[in-house]
């Protein structure tokens, strides 16, 4: 069963399932569908062996009528522009979910940073950022960390964006602390996922002590869920990410595994704290709740059937395509979507943009505190459109959204 995936197309398929809920005039799906500016760059940098190589750099700005944009950086060999339209997109969307007054964008530079150096990767965030400058600021676009990226990376974009405009932290989020950066920002998006996921658990009758997890991805997203949801009382049965898979019935050792990714290159392949498996296998290993938290397209068509959830709760953005949710929904799996799960990392990007603009910052557990409540309320929100019109998470969530972007719209003036 083979399915072509194009990220941009399954997002704007989802949109649609909400704008037919909605009765959404065609002339206003064109408008909220379209990005408002898009950006690409080429970036020649000098590599340490002195050769000369070209690398192409994205940004789009797909909707800012409820805030400046705001979205990550991702450095990855497959970015395309397609992938960053889609996942600026879905920027749109996840900060109207939350309701924070923010837009969508995202940025990407085509690359593989596994084989770059540290002063490579420096040359290359400031050629990007130099060049895309004229359409960021901090109440215009603000970046933040993505895939590849990190606080040392926003720390460069912080830098090369003050060279022309000053001392502006509020430029951008996901900063070291001593810039700025505000505290839980890295663990934010883990934290945000596992209270979704004890929300879901509630709603739909799933008890959260003892619950089995399977997770794909052990980076960011996917350690710091862990973390939170062992501290939920839930057993992590299984890890897999690009190095391999390893998985314990009884519940891995999640701080061992922590240490050893650490040693390891961010990898779990050969924790011999538990059995070694299959990574492309990790949707079919028998669990009650499996969180994809690592890139988009992984749960298609292919594979859908073989997963044995209960639940689903995306950690990745858009990790399930349009085919495969509705076989999915079709086994009676609920699934969590990204634009509810996991936007507390863009919910604390929104409190370390507003302690930048205040220049007075916040204790962590004011703001994990701030977060929860945040998280917790768009959780019900969307459980509220599911049970009005019978529908999906995903596209409950949507049909919140984009009631909240076309509202603001109509108000502004198209």
């Amino acid at each position: 069963m083979t399915e072509h995936i194009n990220l941009f197309e399954n997002v704007n398929r989802q949109f649609d399932e909400a704008a037919d809920i909605l009765e959404m005039p065609p002339e206003v799906r064109d408008v909220l569908k379209t990005p408002y500016r898009e950006v690409a760059v080429a970036l020649p940098i000098r590599m340490d062996d002195g050769s000369l190589k070209v690398f192409h750099g994205y940004r789009v700005q797909h909707n800012g009528v409820r805030g400046p944009q705001k979205g990550g950086i991702r450095y990855h060999p497959e970015v395309d522009l397609d992938d960053v339209r889609a996942l600026a997109s879905l920027m749109t969307w996840k900060t109207a979910v939350v309701n924070i007054p923010f837009g969508g964008a995202k940025g990407g530079v085509t690359c593989d940073p596994s084989k770059m150096s540290q002063h490579e990767l420096e040359s290359l965030t400031r050629r990007y950022i130099s060049k895309i400058s004229m359409v960021l600021g901090p109440t215009r676009d603000i970046p933040a960390p993505d895939v590849n990226t990190n606080a040392q990376t926003m720390a460069w974009v912080m830098d090369e964006f003050g060279r022309k405009a000053g001392y502006q932290p509020a430029c951008v989020t996901g900063k070291p602390i001593e810039l700025g950066g505000s505290q839980g920002r890295e663990a934010a998006t883990g934290k945000g996922v596992a209270i979704t996921t004890r929300e879901a658990c509630s709603a739909r009758g799933i008890p959260l002590k003892g619950a089995r997890v399977v997770l794909q991805g052990f980076g960011n997203v996917g350690s710091y869920t862990a973390k939170f949801l062992v501290e939920m009382g839930t057993k992590i049965v299984a890890v897999a990410d690009h190095t391999g898979g390893v998985r314990k019935a009884d519940g891995l050792d999640v701080a061992a595994l922590l240490d050893y990714a650490k040693a390891h290159k961010g990898g779990v392949g050969g924790f011999p704290g538990g059995e070694a498996f299959d990574a492309s296998t990790v949707f079919a290993q028998d669990c009650d709740i499996l969180i994809p938290a690592a890139l988009g397209g992984v749960i298609t068509k292919a594979n859908a059937a073989d997963v044995k959830a209960k639940l689903i709760v995306e950690g990745a953005n858009a990790p399930t395509t349009t085919g495969a949710d509705h076989i999915l929904k079709a086994m009676g799996i609920t699934v969590i979507p990204d634009i509810l799960a996991n936007a507390g990392g863009v919910t604390v990007s929104y409190f370390e943009w507003v302690q930048n603009l205040q220049q007075f910052f916040w204790e962590e557990a004011e703001v994990f505190q701030k977060e929860e409540k945040i998280m917790v309320q768009a959780f019900h929100d969307v459980h509220d459109k599911v049970v009005k019109h019978s529908c999906t998470y995903r596209t409950g969530a949507f049909v919140l959204a984009l009631e909240r972007v076309y509202k603001a719209n109509l108000m502004r003036g198209w």
